[in-house]
This record gives structure tokens, sequence and C-alpha cells, in this order.
């Protein structure tokens, strides 16, 4: 489905194994993990939608080209930069990904060789916080490059109706008409122009959220597996308790003194 990282990650043959130990050993793990990856599929699906969204961007650029319009070298830096970020953000979804479907093979390995035991605490076989983490720091740098070329569009496209106005009031001097004092508002061409880029926004804003969401999963899933401060001491008290019981009274040797 999603072309831009390959087979969605929940149709993976090991993911779907591990679901399926977990259910059948009824453990509590498997609801929060189901929620980090349904997380993980709709980062790639808004991925997908940004790299689609491009392609929108390209047919633009290619338009202004054609009509050699004054804003096609500002479109070309923004196609290009936006690009990269897309090309990145693919990257660090498919690391994630891979980390993930393999910790999930490591786990059902775990799980065949120690039982269901060794699944308690499934996330370390994971391996994928860093990921997560990494991927919200990109989208976060990504957000702000992609208002920073927003507001750079609007400018030149100001500028051209700027220039514009500047135009047509030399025609109006000729004709002896009142010069326009001010610019219109910026108007259809600036919102065309932005139109795409403030889509491709939305996407990475959807993302961070996903990714946001999978990371709070994660934690829970984490914090389950750490045992109680209360319980540990109640299991080491019990330990002494037993070895304390095995420990032989030792016997008072009673002298009896000769009369």
């Amino acid at each position: 489905m999603t072309e831009a990282t390959g087979k969605p990650i929940i149709e993976n043959a090991d993911l779907q194994e591990l679901f399926k130990v977990l259910r059948d050993n009824e453990s509590p793990s498997v609801n929060e993990l189901l929620a980090v990856v349904k997380q993980i599929s709709a980062v790639e699906k808004h991925l997908q939608a940004a790299v689609d969204n491009l392609a929108a961007m390209r047919l633009q650029l290619a338009d202004m080209e054609a009509r050699n319009h004054p804003v096609q070298s500002t479109l070309e830096g923004s196609v290009i930069t936006m690009q990269n970020h897309v090309l990145h953000l693919r990257d660090r979804v498919m690391e994630l990904k891979n980390n993930f479907i393999e910790g999930c093979k490591n786990a059902i390995t775990a799980f065949k060789e120690q039982g269901i035991s060794a699944l308690d605490d499934v996330v370390k076989f994971l391996h994928i916080k860093p990921a997560l983490e990494l991927l919200r720091q990109d989208l976060d740098k990504t957000i702000k490059s992609n208002e920073k070329t927003i507001a750079k569009i609007e400018v030149a496209a100001a500028e051209y109706h700027e220039a514009g106005r500047h135009f047509k009031n030399v025609g109006r001097i000729i004709m002896g008409k009142e010069a326009i004092q001010e610019a219109k508002p910026i108007g259809p061409l600036a919102k065309a122009l932005t139109a795409p880029y403030r889509a491709e926004r939305k996407c990475f804003a959807a993302m961070k959220g996903c990714t946001e969401k999978a990371i709070g999963s994660l934690a829970w899933l984490e914090d389950r597996a750490k045992p109680s401060i209360q319980g540990t001491i109640q299991k080491y008290s019990d330990q002494i308790s037993e070895e304390t019981k095995s420990i032989p009274t030792p016997q008072l040797a009673i002298s009896h003194d000769s009369r």
C-alpha cells in the first residue's frame, strides 16, 4: 500500500507471529504493542501523502518554468529542500521498521527457547525508542523548514505583485491617472503556490503526532516491565526469611560443675 517505505509494517509475518504468541498467552502487553504498530502504520501513510505532494510541487514548478515566471527560482529551491526532507524522513521510517521487525524475530526466538516469561519485557527486543526519538527530532526540523519555505514563497509572490503595481502605475501616470499607493493583499497566486507546502506541513505534523503517541505507548510498556519497588522489597524479604529458616539453631553447651 505504501510505496514510500515498502510493505506496510502491519502486514509483516514476524510481527503477526509475535502478536499471535502474545494473544495465545493472554499477555497484557499486546494492546499497547498494537497501539505502537498502529501509530507506525499511520506514520507510513502520512509519509506516502508527503511523497505524493512532491509530485504536485514538481508540476507547479514545471508550469512556472514554462511561463518563465519570476517566482520559478524560489520554487525550484523550495522543491529541492522539501524533496531532501522527505527522502531523509523515508530513511528514518525504514530504519524504524527494520528495527521493529528484527526485534520481533528476536522476541519469537526467545519465546521458543525460554517460554512466555521471556516476553514479560517485550520492549527490550524491539530497540525502536532511539529511532522514534530521532524521527520526532527530524520532524521538528522539517516542520520549521517548511514554515520558512512558505514564508519565502509568500514574499516572492508579494514582490511579484509589487512589481506589477509599479508597472501599472507607469501606465496610469502616462494616462494622467492617480497612482495606486497600496499593493493588493497576497492573492490567488500565493495561495496556489503555497497550497502543496501547507499540505506537506500537515503531513509532517500528523507524522509527529503519531510518533509521539508511539513513544507514549512504548513508555507504558517499559514501565509495566519494571518490577515495583514494593514488590522487589517483598521478594527479597521473603527470600531472606526462607534462607533464615534453613540456618540451624546453634546449641548452647551446658556445663555441670562437679560438687
